[in-house]
């Protein structure tokens, strides 16, 4: 490293927020701009520490010291070489990845871990201003043609991989746009969607086919497709919600998260004068303590709720690191996003016992509160159970009701049923080391196989199966891929 005391100098900084007042009137992101000498004096910070465990921390293996030091250089054009040496994305990961590489990294152990996220990003942008992201053509066509079944990250990744490598490559998509989870799970104030276009541009611009508003295995069959295409990747990520069987479920006014971030972020794209599900003067009750929950909350104050509360029926998490998820692992802790910064209120331990009908703007039929109980967790082999605490039931009114407590894996029906593909003990689509399915010529990445996960992992994994698929075309390949798990 170039400045090898540097993390003995310098604190750990990130960029401001706008103010709270100010951006919730709007749906831009949430930061202020980060000067580029701050940049460079964070880069400073990361130190020459011999066995850099942020690269066992990132599931893309991201060469992160060397971009560091590049940037501490002031070679920014040669820090985004190395960058997008293993990430396609970095403009997406740089905003929206949790950083497991931070939670890794060597100084994080007795002190503020590198900053790594923010350089990242950082240099991202950067390169998109400069003009250094240019489409990057295939030298030749091989002539092949693979079918990539989802929009995601992962179908992303794994789309411009095999492009790069001569492949005609399709991505079919059945919304209307491209981008799948990027395009209307995740609100504009984490990612404003002119930097998923902007990259969706460049891929067109590569030779990568899209097909939005094409459901395979409705428009187009399995066998069909199989037919069409030498090789087919299965992306489409886990789309099931977990869903709360509790009395008063049918009531309205009760939504699975994804339900209601799709229209708002419809709104933010032209599509919508307004949301169809709007927080707008109610009290909104989010139930799951996760990202997904946090987007709901940050949308609900963009909406105008009267009241935002978020449930979590596990306990509320220490402040620092637990003992149980020691350094380089993820660690368990309080996390504050910048949703819970604009207001709300978090509550812990507690669990639904039933939704209450009562008279609203909407009818007879809809949702008018929830009765909770506390409860304590008993047993930690992974399988914990809540025991209710007795004479804590209490009544919380809530006129909307967002149900964010994950997905339950792949969409079975239509496509997957068609293909005849297997599924493994947790109802995702098994594969095998080298991401095929037990259908021929037919391979999964993504949440589709791998379960809800991150976005760091789909696209280490659509780079992993895309070598993969140019192995099984060509026999050989020459495509980088991280040495990525096919299960967890």
């Amino acid at each position: 490293m170039a400045d090898q005391t540097g993390f003995l100098k310098y604190s750990r900084e990130l960029p401001r927020r706008r103010p709270v007042e100010v951006r919730i009137q709007d749906w831009r992101e949430v930061y202020e701009d980060f000067p580029p000498d701050h940049a460079r004096t964070q880069a400073a910070r990361c130190m020459d520490c011999g066995v850099p465990f942020c690269h066992n921390g990132c599931p893309l293996g991201n060469l992160i010291p060397e971009w560091n030091d590049l940037v501490y250089r002031d070679d920014w054009r040669e820090a985004a070489e190395r960058l997008h040496a293993t990430n396609n994305f970095p403009e997406f990961t740089g905003r929206l990845c949790p950083a497991p590489c931070e939670a890794a990294c060597v100084l994080g152990i007795n002190a503020d871990p590198v900053t790594i996220k923010q350089v990242e990003v950082e240099i991202a942008d950067r390169a998109w201003t400069e003009g250094w992201t240019a489409p990057q053509l295939p030298a030749e066509r091989t002539g092949r043609s693979v079918a990539v079944v989802g929009s995601g990250p992962a179908g992303l990744a794994a789309a411009q991989q095999l492009t790069r490598a001569g492949h005609d490559v399709t991505v079919f998509e059945r919304d209307d746009r491209i981008g799948g989870l990027l395009r209307y799970g995740i609100p504009e104030f984490k990612m404003e969607k002119r930097v998923l276009d902007q990259r969706i541009e460049q891929m067109r611009a590569e030779g990568t086919g899209f097909l939005p508003s094409y459901e395979v295995g409705r428009d187009i069959s399995g066998d069909e497709l199989r037919t069409a295409y030498d090789a087919v990747l299965l992306a489409g990520g886990a789309t099931v919600p977990r869903d709360l069987p509790v009395p008063g479920r049918e009531l309205t006014g009760i939504y699975p998260a994804m339900d209601y971030l799709v229209p708002a972020n419809r709104v933010q794209e032209g599509d919508l004068a307004e949301s169809p599900i709007s927080a707008a003067g109610r009290d909104v009750v989010i139930i799951g303590g996760g990202d997904t929950g946090a987007d709901c909350l940050g949308t609900a104050h963009r909406q105008r709720a009267r009241s935002v509360t978020q449930l979590e029926i596990l306990p509320r998490p220490p402040a620092h690191r637990a003992e149980t998820t020691p350094w380089p692992t993820w660690p368990l802790m309080y996390r504050t996003t910048s949703a819970h910064e604009e207001g709300g209120e978090r509550v812990f331990a507690v669990n639904t016992v039933r939704f209450v009908p009562g008279d609203s703007p909407t009818g007879s039929g809809a949702v008018a509160g929830l009765v909770l109980v506390a409860v304590e967790q008993q047993g930690s082999d992974g399988r914990p159970t809540f025991v209710p605490i007795e004479g804590t039931q209490h009544e919380l009114p809530a006129q909307l009701v967002l149900l964010a407590m994950g997905f339950l894996g792949p969409q079975r029906t239509g496509l997957l049923e068609q293909l005849g593909v297997a599924l493994d003990a947790r109802g995702n689509v098994a594969r095998s080391a080298e991401w095929a399915t037990n259908v021929p010529g037919v391979f999964v990445a993504g949440d589709m196989g791998r379960g809800q996960s991150l976005i760091v992992w789909a696209i280490a994994e659509g780079r992993a199966a895309a070598a993969a698929v140019d192995r099984y075309l060509e026999a050989e390949t020459a495509l980088p891929a991280p040495i990525v798990p096919t299960s967890r």
